[in-house]
């Protein structure tokens, strides 16, 4: 049942200090806290009588009634109890740039928590008095880590001072930060957690709509991709459907040409006949003349030849020839003709409709810079079209409009900047714009940077509270000194 409850030890944690629960108490919206550490947040945070829970929020017109949970206090002993046993079992040593215990002699065992009263770090075995003896419960343990220290005074950083924006100590107070607007470290802790806390939810939302916007492109690029294939379905099918009527047409234009051929056929058939039977009779006729020729009785000679002559005659006999209806070298030239009309009309039509596509396809940018891009002016461009306002070669900012060849972007020095879209780069990273083909030193933005040892006195001054051992990280053109000394 322990080992259970212990795989889930996170539930049991107090939000506040992150460690198991110590004297539980519940508070009206159902969330627990240490008894010492929701009362010390109240305490400290006590503005016109009304308290909230650290965790979500909900407020209290008067302060609830803090009752020890005893069911939950019993877990928590529990808990703690097989945890020591198996912690006990897993102790490990401390690797690279992790924290080792204080305590232990030899071997450097891993550090859980550090006291911030004591300024030392525990494993778990020797962290066990915090937790059991009276006067060290009340000291404050945080997660194993390095104790930030005032480097003038050797003492616990547990001040914030809101004038230079830096943690101090309390000594600091009475030298360099006197009279400066200051407040317990814990109180601008609470204050910057709730406005993490919305800048969180806004970041939530903004990730809701962002997804949303994503859901809806991967749709709108599926349906796009579906009408792209529709199209190309579509163009098969009408082309073979032409192809097909052009066959059609050809078939009935080759049934009509064999029609005509039948029936010119038909006709010069029934002449062939008739010619035919007519040089049958003449044959004849003239095989009777051949036998009249011949004869040598006169008198039957002249009986028959009046009525063979008679009979005998070719000039009444009609000419025959051959003239179809249908020229086939005409039908030829018309085929051709049309041929050459269906191929220009289908070469222009189809042009045409080539050329709308690509006029369709001339919309889209030249550029491949897109709506959410990070972008900076070229350094090649001198000055921009639409002139520099607050924007200089270091300003990036993303893209939140393009229209033809111009685009509109938000800057942290000017929002609605409005520039040409070719003279704007890609911002790929955030080091990007202090690139060493730009800076010599190859410092970058993001990088932790100090004064050389080698510089006496800096040319634009040192400023306050800014010495060699000064640590800074790049911000474009500014360096924001460190608010915590890093060795």
């Amino acid at each position: 049942m322990a080992e259970a409850i212990l795989g889930d030890q996170d539930q049991y944690s107090c939000s506040i200090c992150l460690d198991l629960l110590r004297d539980p108490v519940t508070i009206p919206c159902g969330h627990s806290y240490c008894m010492s550490c929701i009362g010390e947040c109240w305490n400290t945070n006590d503005l016109n009588g009304i308290y909230r829970c650290p965790q979500c929020r909900q407020a209290f017109n008067s302060k609830p009634p803090l009752n020890r949970s005893t069911v939950l206090a019993e877990i928590m002993e529990k808990l703690r109890s097989t945890e020591l046993q198996v912690s006990e079992s897993a102790q490990c040593l401390a690797g690279p740039g992790e924290i080792a215990c204080d305590f232990c002699a030899g071997e450097m065992i891993k550090a859980v928590k550090s006291c911030l009263e004591c300024r030392a770090s525990y494993c778990e075995t020797h962290v066990q008095p915090h937790y059991n003896v009276p006067a060290l419960k009340k000291h404050k343990l945080v997660k194993a880590a390095v104790i930030p220290v005032c480097p003038k005074h050797d003492k616990l950083l547990e001040v914030y001072c809101r004038t230079d924006q830096k943690c101090v100590c309390m000594h600091c107070l009475l030298d360099d930060h006197k009279g400066h607007d200051t407040v317990p470290s814990t109180i601008e802790c609470n204050e910057k957690q709730i406005k993490l806390t919305d800048t969180q939810t806004k970041v939530k939302q903004t990730i809701q709509a962002k997804e949303k916007e994503l859901q809806k492109m991967n749709i709108d690029i599926a349906s796009h991709s579906d009408s792209a294939k529709k199209a190309v379905e579509n163009s098969k099918k009408v082309f073979s459907e032409l192809v097909k009527f052009i066959e059609k047409k050809s078939n009935e234009l080759i049934e009509e040409i064999k029609a005509e051929e039948k029936a010119d056929l038909d006709q010069g058939t029934k002449l062939q006949k008739k010619l035919q039977e007519e040089i049958t009779e003449l044959k004849k006729r003239e095989g009777v003349l051949e036998d009249l020729l011949q004869t040598d009785d006169n008198i039957q000679f002249l009986h028959n030849c009046e009525s063979v002559s008679s009979a005998s005659g070719s000039d009444e006999l009609p000419s025959f020839s051959f003239q179809p209806y249908c020229s086939f070298e005409d039908i030829r030239k018309l085929i051709c003709e049309l041929a050459g009309r269906l191929e220009t009309t289908c070469t222009q039509e189809i042009s045409k409709t080539v050329n709308k596509v690509s006029d369709l396809s001339a919309k889209r940018p030249p550029f491949d810079i897109v709506v959410g891009d990070r972008v900076r002016v070229k350094p090649s461009v001198v000055a921009p079209t639409h002139k520099w306002g607050s924007v200089t070669h270091f300003s990036i900012g993303v893209v939140k409009k393009i229209q033809d060849d111009l685009l509109t972007v938000d800057f942290p020095e000017q929002r609605n900047w409005t520039g040409v879209v070719s003279e704007m780069e890609h911002v790929t990273s955030a080091g990007s714009d202090l690139s060493t083909k730009n800076d010599p030193f190859n410092i970058k933005v993001g990088d932790k940077v100090r004064v050389k040892p080698s510089v006496t006195t800096p040319k634009h001054n040192w400023g306050r509270n800014i010495t060699h051992k000064s640590v800074g990280v790049v911000k474009g053109k500014i360096c924001i000194f460190s608010l915590i000394y890093c060795k």
